[in-house]
């Protein structure tokens, strides 16, 4: 069933759409440049995180590339659990920088460190090199905790690609001997990659993430003709010992169906899941704190809430 529209997001979305149209009459192609410029348009709407007590830049050094991250923490001193937080952006897009805001609520909403992980992005570097490099930071996220003191407690949290990210390595970990995922939480996560379910057709015109962009996205990430349904988390190996999912979709959003059955598959093998809807929301509403501000904090409390437990 198409999703209905929040009168909250209304305006913004008439004014998207008039300039989807636009552009579409005057032939503008789709370009990296393009869509990363235009989404970090959004900043405007995200506004400014909380201060902080500690937030310092920090990045992995592999035998190849350095991988950047920003760490968070509400109280260095105390011995808090940690969260590696992958942004979002169709795989090609987003950066620590755009989601500063998002990573410091939810440092403060979990009262949790949190360390927000600056993966390659497509076409640059296609499948998996972003998956590989939130592996690395997975395994040595301790390496840029020296100057915090930490529990072991490890979780991850993503929302639309990052929300793939972490799902990709729930299922990769699962037998891992140093990596013990505790916790796993998405956001409006895209977690099938053959875009089959009924929401990508429903709601994939006028909701801002349309369907033509999404095949986009994931033809400039799959350049080496990597099966589409193997790679997607919602078929990968899955099992009773995968992490706690706390899970938000947005009812007119494409991706809203399977992160419903992600959840269900999740639920199915004895996992425990929490999933909570926003009817009216559009994908990538995490973005638009300044319009639909009561949805974002309650997304950012029921995290917190998640975290606690």
């Amino acid at each position: 069933m198409r999703g209905i529209i929040s009168p909250k997001l209304s305006d913004f979305i008439a004014q998207v759409n008039i300039a989807a149209e636009e552009a579409k009459a005057s032939g503008v192609l789709f370009t990296p440049s393009l869509v990363r410029g235009n989404l970090d348009k959004l900043e405007v709407f995200i506004g400014q995180g909380p201060e902080l007590a500690y937030v310092m830049e920090a990045a992995f050094e592999t035998p190849t590339h350095t991988i950047p991250v920003r760490v968070y923490s509400p109280a260095p001193d105390e011995a808090l659990p940690v969260v590696l937080h992958y942004h979002g952006g169709g795989h090609m897009c987003g950066s620590i920088e755009l989601y500063d805001a998002i990573s410091r609520k939810i440092a403060k909403a979990s009262h949790c460190i949190v360390i927000a992980v600056d993966y390659r992005l497509a076409p640059e570097h296609p499948y998996p090199a972003g998956i590989n490099d939130c592996q690395y930071a997975l395994e040595n996220y301790q390496a840029v905790l020296t100057e915090l003191t930490y529990n072991h407690t490890l979780m991850i949290a993503g929302d639309s690609a990052g929300g793939a990210i972490c799902t990709t390595l729930a299922s990769q970990n699962i037998n891992h001997n140093r990596v013990k995922i505790a916790k796993q939480i998405l956001i409006y996560p895209s977690v099938d990659y053959t875009m089959s379910s009924a929401s990508i057709e429903e709601n994939g015109s006028g909701f801002l993430l349309e369907t033509s962009k999404v095949d986009w996205y994931f033809d400039n990430y799959f350049r080496h003709h990597e099966p589409r349904k193997e790679v997607s988390p919602l078929f990968m190996p899955m099992n009773a010992s995968m992490p706690e999912t706390l899970i938000f979709t947005a009812g007119c959003d494409p991706l809203r169906d399977e992160g419903l059955a992600y959840g269900q598959a999740l639920a199915k093998l004895g996992v425990k899941v929490e999933q909570h809807s926003f009817d009216g929301m559009i994908h990538a509403y995490m973005l638009l704190d300044s319009l639909v501000a009561k949805e974002c904090e309650l997304t950012y409390q029921k995290i917190g809430e998640f975290i606690a437990k």
